[in-house]
């Protein structure tokens, strides 16, 4: 027998090849994976379901209405936030409530917690609980409220550049980093100030917000990001020394 060889692939591509063998998610031969899908917060406006990703308002976050909360082998404890999906209702599977062809691009803003009665996002099921228009874009409103769906990893196409919000106080600073192209999930992120020479690694507090525990008020601040797909940029000075704490700033830099 020959050597086993292993195409290249992106970062992200390979992590669900990963999850697909021990996840007990079943690959398409086309790159699409199985999954199911639900909607949430149909009294709510969609641009309220940032939830634990941290982003306060998804639309001002760049994401629009097309969002949905992951279950926990897609959320990873926060990793997939801001990550895209394309998804597409398994009209094969599911005509009466599917439609044909249909297909939406959403992106990762909250979490589907487990519970204790074998819920769709307890281990190791892959699931979408989607913002109600995104869910509409698949399939029809009915009675029954899940659906089977194919997914796949898509890079992130976003206006303008990446944003940055501070918040925090004196020492402590923590900067939510929304908008994000290319495959949009943060991996690593550093900080520096103007009067600092290095860069600071920072640390993912929670979600999409990301701490360091320096002093930098009245100094410009840069960011340096690395996406999971490895892609890093440098945001020099795009904050300016003026800074307070609750402003964003967006830069003129983007991931594609």
């Amino acid at each position: 027998m020959g050597p086993f060889i292993i195409p290249f692939v992106k970062v992200w591509q390979l992590f669900f090849i990963v999850a697909t063998i021990f996840g007990g998610v079943n690959a398409q031969v086309n790159g699409w994976f199985n999954a199911h899908a639900t909607f949430y917060g149909a009294d709510q406006s969609p641009f309220s379901l940032g939830g634990a990703c941290g982003y306060d308002n998804t639309l001002h976050a760049g994401f629009g209405a097309n969002t949905a909360a992951l279950s926990g082998a897609l959320f990873r404890d926060g990793e997939a936030c801001g990550a895209c999906y394309q998804l597409r209702c398994d009209y094969t599977a599911d005509p009466k409530w599917c439609l044909r062809r249909a297909g939406v691009t959403i992106t990762a803003t909250n979490f589907c917690p487990s519970n204790n009665n074998g819920g769709w996002c307890n281990p190791p099921h892959h699931h979408f609980d989607m913002s109600l228009p995104a869910f509409l874009r698949i399939a029809r409103h009915g009675d029954e409220g899940i659906v089977p769906v194919l997914y796949r990893r898509v890079p992130c196409k976003r206006r303008g550049g990446v944003r940055f919000t501070l918040k925090g106080q004196s020492s402590f600073n923590m900067v939510m980093i929304t908008n994000v192209g290319g495959s949009g999930n943060v991996k690593a992120a550093w900080i520096r100030g103007s009067r600092t020479r290095t860069w600071l690694p920072m640390n993912r507090n929670w979600g999409a917000n990301w701490q360091s525990s320096i002093d930098l008020r009245n100094q410009r601040m840069s960011f340096k990001l690395t996406l999971e797909d490895g892609k890093t940029l440098e945001f020099l000075n795009v904050v300016p020394s003026t800074w307070k704490f609750g402003q964003t700033f967006a830069s003129t830099r983007q991931f594609f």
